[in-house]
């Protein structure tokens, strides 16, 4: 799903410029792009170490191990989908930016925009890594006492 949204919203938004370049001047790709994707990469990252730090501690039963509460870790794995979404959107968008001012690289201002639309792009991926970072740390462990591959036993 997260490919399929990166891939129109890359069509979308190279046609978009196109467009918008042939009627005007096409917008800038804000430096603060790519920096904002790196800043919620690393709090995604962040919250994942310390999930899986705690859970480990949990499970081995520490000592004075803090515990995760359910609804924390929930609401962590839904702060993570919805990072990677957005980040899949703004991918496309800033990676059809840049395709489109691949035409321009011999302008140094378009170049200019050409890499931020770039590092915007590896940014993102950095978010979606995380988030499925996220998310795999706070996937509940399989249940290895079901002989019956999730069926109710038989009464």
């Amino acid at each position: 799903m997260l490919a399929g949204l990166f891939a129109v919203a890359g069509v979308l938004s190279w046609a978009g410029a196109r467009l918008w370049d042939s009627v005007g001047t096409l917008p800038r790709v804000p430096l603060a792009a790519p920096i904002v994707l790196a800043l919620i990469a690393v709090v995604l990252l962040a919250t994942a170490i310390s999930l899986r730090a705690r859970l480990k501690a949990q499970r081995e039963r520490r000592p004075g191990a803090k515990g995760v509460e359910p609804l924390m870790a929930a609401r962590a794995v839904v702060f993570g989908q919805a990072s990677a979404l957005v980040a899949a959107l703004v991918c496309g968008m800033y990676g059809g930016v840049g395709v489109f001012m691949l035409e321009f690289l011999d302008i140094p201002a378009r170049r200019d925009q050409a890499y931020y639309a770039g590092f915007s792009v590896l940014a993102g991926i950095g978010v979606i890594a995380a988030a499925f970072f996220l998310e795999r740390v706070c996937k509940l462990p399989e249940d290895g006492d079901d002989e019956h591959g999730g069926t109710a036993p038989a009464a």
